[in-house]
């Protein structure tokens, strides 16, 4: 499946080609706000079980909306800035 965003009219002047007026662009150029558990456990190369049982209880800060849990990459980016250890 494509996964496309839609966007809000505007000159075709500055954006071409659109359908009926509605310019399309693929998702991959729209940056991740968040992550979900499963894409944060992967950008942490652990499984999410771990994650679960071991990082989010060690103070990985989550933001709810409804029953989705998301985590903010520069959350991921603290949290590991904060365990980062010098030898």
């Amino acid at each position: 499946m494509d996964r496309t965003l839609v966007l809000a009219p505007r000159s075709a002047a500055r954006h071409a080609p659109s359908r009926g007026g509605v310019v399309t662009r693929p998702l991959a150029s729209v940056p991740r706000l968040a992550l979900t558990l499963d894409e944060a456990a992967a950008a942490l190369g652990v499984s999410r079980d771990h994650l679960e049982r071991h990082v989010l209880p060690d103070g990985l800060r989550i933001v709810r909306s409804g029953r989705r849990i998301m985590v903010r990459p520069a959350e991921i980016d603290r949290w590991l800035a904060a365990r980062e250890h010098v030898q």
